[in-house]
């Protein structure tokens, strides 16, 4: 018996891997920037770093997250690409809290039998949403692992690098009482809350659209994680004095927003002075849960906050229509309380 013959045996099949990373090469290589050095297939992404000289004192920010249990709603309704954008959008995002943009991104896709065009279609969506944010997709992994993953489904993990200039790094330590916190909307669960969701909605329809939602359950949970990087930009272009920003994910409000407050600050949240998205008030109804969880398991559409000058609240909004004046800063001990 072959070498080959027997890993493929064992579950291991190295021509699926071969036909994978032909099939996503084109999608890959469309995200090359000038920086880029190298190509597909090499051991390491060569990646230059000459623009960086416009920067008094450059700063490399690095992010590695997943995408949690939302690869599970991608196996049931049998689409993958959308799930590479979540995993590259929420990495960004990560990273333009402290006010660094993308250079490069690296991704890792494994699961218990490769599927080349299931592979390809995730890694698609990986390419289209670098392009989206400018970022090269340098490199990446494709693991083929049968008896740790189940058939069928993946896991999906990212690393982004980006930089900012020292003088510009975000960190929170400005913020003070009677700052204005202003919330960029979420487009659904982005990539967190999955294991509650899933389990609340387990036995409802996922095709068929709901009459709650205008679309399918599925499709709400798949809404694609969204991007804030061309928001931000406008805000800096405009000079707004980003004090800083909050982006919600895994632990909610309740968890995320504490963690920019300098001490002796806390965080007060209205309700009503933002739109909820129907699918987080669907899962609430159908699982009965209870407001103060739902705020620490989901971001309850608050999908990024900003911590400004309460005297830049009205140029905020007015050059971000969809943004919303949800809450001010006060002095107490570090937390979120929710008013009204």
């Amino acid at each position: 018996m072959s070498g080959q013959d027997a890993y493929s045996k064992s579950g291991v099949d190295i021509a699926a891997g071969h036909r994978a990373t032909r099939l996503m090469r084109d999608a890959v290589r469309s995200t090359y920037t000038p920086a880029v050095l190298s190509d597909t297939g090499t051991f390491g992404g060569l990646f230059a770093l000459d623009n960086l000289r416009d920067m008094a004192r450059p700063v490399l920010v690095a992010s590695t997250d997943g995408v949690g249990t939302k690869t599970m709603v991608a196996a049931k309704m049998g689409v993958w690409d959308s799930i590479g954008a979540d995993l590259v959008n929420h990495c960004v995002n990560d990273i333009l809290v402290q006010g660094a943009e993308p250079l490069f991104f690296l991704d890792y896709v494994a699961s218990s039998k490769l599927d080349p065009e299931q592979i390809a279609a995730v890694v698609g969506g990986c390419a289209r949403a670098c392009r989206d944010v400018g970022a090269a997709l340098l490199g990446g992994e494709t693991a083929e692992m049968p008896g740790v993953y189940q058939p069928g489904e993946i896991d999906l993990v990212g690393t982004v690098v980006g930089v900012v200039d020292h003088s510009r790094i975000i960190d929170g330590t400005r913020i003070q009482a009677g700052d204005a916190i202003i919330a960029l909307p979420s487009s659904g669960l982005h990539t967190n809350g999955y294991s509650l969701a899933r389990q609340v909605l387990a036995h409802t329809n996922w095709t068929q659209p709901h009459s709650a939602l205008g679309e399918s359950i599925g499709e709400a949970l798949l809404r694609v994680h969204r991007p804030y990087l061309d928001e931000v930009r406008a805000l800096w272009g405009a000079e707004v004095d980003l004090r800083g920003l909050a982006h919600i994910t895994g632990g909610g409000v309740v968890d995320n927003l504490p963690r920019i407050l300098p001490q002796g600050l806390s965080a007060v949240i209205q309700r009503g002075t933002w739109k909820v998205p129907p699918i987080f008030k669907l899962i609430a109804s159908l699982g009965d849960i209870a407001e103060a969880e739902m705020f620490h398991a989901f971001n309850m559409g608050l999908g990024m906050l900003l911590i400004i000058p309460a005297g830049e609240a009205e140029q905020v909004t007015a050059l971000l229509p969809e943004a919303a004046h949800v809450g001010e800063i006060v002095a107490g001990q570090a937390g979120v309380r929710f008013d009204g």
